[in-house]
């Protein structure tokens, strides 16, 4: 909404920010817990965004204090969720709606544990279904070749983003965790990957491929000091051509134009290469726990979504091996009709 003059309105402050036993007060209180327990910034600022929304739909109703809250409110803020149309005119994706719930059943239950409440009024509620959605596009290993053809291998530009697209594709790894390798998380005697803080701020060690390892070997030696200047020196193994760490959109942009300009008809970026790779290896036989291991998946079935995706496979399978695969020459009798071999397809 825009204000006279074109800008944009400004919500009014929050109530309470002199009350300590205020919503607001506690909210922050629980946000530095957050970030002492080593929650991630990104954690943090997610959780305060889904705070704020129902901190400011309870002074609506004047509310301000956890003791003034109980579970019909609570069940009342998420059918007010469920209800709500953006401005668009559509209502709020179910996964919208957990990401506004679940910081709030977290929040009460550390209020509980605070002895700021007896009871969590959030403890029972049953958060919307998420359907588990299947990648928008896979690569075929042809088209992943083509792909990284792409880069102009001559320019310090062009080698790093050769070694970036040829790591994403050899261990599927986040593009968050790709900002964060510096030169000795790569081990290329033992064939290995460091993951310093993946998500969960987890720590993991992947196994890379030796061609990723030598096109990574090549823009070290090659390109790196090209790209680094004279700055200081910390480490990080991918830079920008100002010699600083990439950032995620960075390599959001420099992946999808690489993507485009191999005309294979399908869009993408980083996470691309991440379901080609699961895809892949799993087509190719890997165990589907290893693939959760590579990943850094904390739970198999976030997983199993690349079994579906691997249908593919199963579909040539099927196509070489069934005996009903062709029609034979001839006409054949289905319920007293007789069609020709391919009649009747849709």
């Amino acid at each position: 909404m825009k204000a006279h003059g074109g800008r944009k309105s400004v919500l009014p402050p929050l109530s309470g920010m002199d009350d300590p036993d205020s919503l607001y007060h506690h909210m922050q209180r629980y946000l530095t817990h957050m970030g002492v327990k080593g929650q991630s910034p990104h954690s943090v600022s997610s959780s305060k965004a889904g705070l704020i929304r129902f901190i400011r739909w309870c002074e609506e109703r004047s509310l301000t204090k956890p003791s003034q809250i109980d579970r019909a409110l609570v069940e009342r803020f998420q059918r007010f969720l469920f209800h709500h149309r953006k401005k668009n005119g559509e209502p709020l994706t179910a996964r919208s709606q957990q990401f506004l719930l679940i910081p709030l059943r977290q929040w009460f239950s550390w209020l509980v544990k605070q002895g700021v409440l007896e009871h969590s009024p959030a403890a029972e509620l049953e958060l919307p279904k998420v359907a588990r959605r299947l990648p928008k596009a896979i690569l075929t290993a042809k088209e992943t070749e083509a792909v990284l053809a792409v880069p102009d291998i001559r320019t310090a530009v062009g080698l790093r983003d050769r070694a970036i697209l040829e790591t994403f594709y050899s261990t599927g790894i986040r593009r968050m965790e790709m900002t964060k390798l510096s030169i000795s998380d790569v081990d290329r005697e033992r064939g290995t990957l460091f993951i310093r803080e993946g998500k969960g701020k987890k720590d993991r060690m992947i196994p890379i491929g030796e061609r990723a390892l030598a096109w990574i070997a090549a823009y070290r030696d090659r390109a790196r000091p090209e790209l680094l200047g004279d700055k200081p020196d910390d480490g990080t193994l991918f830079l920008n051509n100002l010699g600083n760490p990439l950032k995620p959109f960075h390599l959001t942009m420099l992946v999808k134009k690489h993507v485009t300009k191999a005309a294979i008809g399908k869009d993408g970026a980083c996470h691309l290469f991440r379901h080609t790779m699961a895809t892949l290896m799993l087509e190719n036989g890997a165990d589907i726990r290893y693939i959760q291991d590579m990943l850094g998946h904390a739970s198999l079935e976030t997983t199993q979504v690349y079994t579906k995706v691997s249908i593919r496979a199963l579909k040539a399978i099927h196509t070489a091996t069934h005996p009903g695969r062709m029609p034979v020459a001839g006409k054949h009798s289905l319920d007293g009709e007789e069609l020709e071999p391919g009649a009747g397809r849709t």
